[in-house]
């Protein structure tokens, strides 16, 4: 596997395309996206992309970007198929300077050429829009307000889907419109009068509904999540301190949350409760969760901004299928004696301190499914070295199937829990290091794969200012990356629950496929 792991290949993406379409054709309804290309540009080159005008090159940021430093000139560079239909384009973008108030950065979907696409523009006057380019000619389709600013990352996506168009900022300020102007076609990345960094551009196909649904006797649901069944793997599996694993709120009264007010009245009720987040909600610094919830995002809807969730002796609850961004301090702090939490299929972004904290003597912990993209800090498991009369013998903490996506550090840090079962993670383009068991952790790291990751693994040298750990590692890949540092012997989880390892090599593929929100 290359570090750029670009899937497109020109000579067949025509092939690929139908392929995929009799596929979603012949299994109607039940179709699930593949990803048919993806750059991140860390091979150091842009081929496959064709530009025109401004200034483009592949240049060094925390990891390696497209970038368009001219901000003289409308400028594009366009990658893909002209056979490409359904699908949605995502990117990371960073502007980095705009040349007077009504400048834009853009994504664009179904490129027939430099002058004619659909795309979605941040602009440097606050404001997002969807909109339609024909021959240089441009039409917007819908806007709305959203604060823009030089030097901060965005992600954006734009989903093309038969003739309705729908774009996110962030996972949210959703736009939505119809149009016919292009049923195919590739993408592209844009820039007008500014500069800009580009990163991570994905492209996976969208399932199309069938023209015909299946007759049925009442209507399907139509908003509904899944709520989780079969339970977690794992430490919030097991049965102790008085539960038999962890069910959130089943049982409970199911209820829908699309504002702040009612979200906070939701996790701070004393009753079992399924709460259903659609839409983005904006609280702040860190909010309490009382036991025994369910909080699960609707479709690819449910999106926590600005705060987050706080666990005080909280115990049976269920966190899965939100968008976490912009967290004040920490998105998730499992704290105080907390037990049996499942964080699951989940996104986090922009946590200004940790994306989940597990601290302070909490235990039966299982974090599954989850993507932490381009996250500072991931995942912390007790907070300080002198807190081994709170953790010693607590921190029963099981890490499986997460996407550490150029995430930098602690993934996780340990101190004290054992043990805490790390396995089967996808670990890409780490800056400073992988797993950290150190002050007398014991950690297994099982059957993981580490992709450009000098430093996988600490234990017996210890890390910054903590003293040695203990690690056993087992069955792990290594690609362009240092190997584990194995110190000690460290409790089986066996002992503790049934689990089944996946092999290591296929772990990149199956957790790019099913990691983070929206993924159910």
């Amino acid at each position: 596997m290359t570090s750029t792991r670009k899937a497109f290949v020109a000579g067949l993406a025509a092939a690929l395309t139908a392929a995929l379409t009799a596929a979603l054709v012949g299994f109607a309804g039940g179709a699930q996206a593949a990803t048919i290309f993806t750059d991140n540009f860390e091979d150091g080159d842009s081929a496959g992309w064709t530009a025109s005008g401004g200034t483009w090159s592949v240049a060094a940021d925390t990891s390696r970007v497209l970038r368009q430093s001219g901000t003289s000139s409308d400028a594009r560079s366009r990658a893909g198929s002209a056979s490409w239909t359904d699908y949605t384009v995502s990117t990371r973008v960073r502007p980095t300077a705009f040349n007077g108030t009504n400048r834009f950065v853009a994504l664009a979907a179904r490129a027939q050429s430099a002058t004619s696409y659909y795309y979605v523009a941040l602009r440097s006057n606050n404001t997002v829009e969807l909109k339609k380019l024909v021959n240089g000619s441009a039409t917007t389709l819908a806007s709305t307000s959203v604060t823009v600013s030089a030097g901060t990352t965005y992600t954006l996506s734009l989903q093309v889907s038969g003739s309705t168009l729908r774009s996110t900022v962030n996972g949210g300020s959703t736009l939505t419109a119809t149009d016919t102007a292009y049923a195919a076609g590739g993408i592209g990345v844009a820039t007008y009068y500014a500069s800009a960094d580009f990163d991570d551009v994905t492209v996976e196909t969208t399932a199309t509904t069938p023209t015909t649904p299946p007759a049925t006797t009442t209507p399907p649901p139509t908003s509904a999540p899944p709520v989780p069944t079969g339970g977690p793997i794992g430490f919030a599996g097991v049965n102790a301190l008085g539960l038999n694993g962890t069910t959130g709120g089943a049982g409970g009264r199911t209820v829908t949350a699309t504002n702040a007010t009612d979200f906070l009245e939701y996790i701070d009720s004393t009753e079992a409760l399924i709460i259903r987040v659609q839409g983005q909600i904006n609280i702040t610094s860190k909010q309490g969760v009382r036991p025994n919830k369910t909080i699960i995002g609707v479709g690819t809807s449910g999106h926590i901004n600005g705060g987050g969730l706080d666990f005080y002796r909280s115990y049976n609850v269920i966190v899965r299928n939100l968008l976490f961004t912009n967290a004040e301090d920490d998105a998730v702090n499992v704290g105080q004696e907390s037990h049996h939490i499942w964080i699951d299929h989940n996104t986090f972004r922009g946590a200004v301190d940790g994306s989940i904290d597990i601290v302070r003597g909490a235990d039966y912990v299982t974090a599954s499914w989850n993507h932490f993209d381009h996250s500072d800090k991931s995942m912390l498991i007790s907070h300080s070295d002198g807190a081994s009369s709170t953790d010693v013998g607590h921190l029963k903490v099981t890490i499986h199937h997460n996407f550490f996506d150029n995430s930098r550090q602690r993934h996780p840090r340990i101190r004290f829990g054992e043990p805490v079962h790390v396995f089967n993670n996808y670990f890409l383009n780490n800056e400073l290091y992988g797993v950290a068991s150190v002050q007398q952790a014991g950690a297994l790291v099982e059957s993981n794969y580490f992709e450009n990751v000098p430093f996988p693994c600490f234990s017996a040298s210890g890390y910054a200012d903590s003293g040695p750990g203990r690690l056993v590692h087992r069955n792990n890949v290594f690609v362009n990356s240092g190997t584990c540092e194995a110190a000690g012997t460290v409790a089986e989880p066996r002992t503790y629950y049934n689990y089944t390892a996946d092999s290591a090599s296929s772990v990149p593929s199956s957790v790019r496929a099913g990691a983070g929100y929206g993924r159910l």
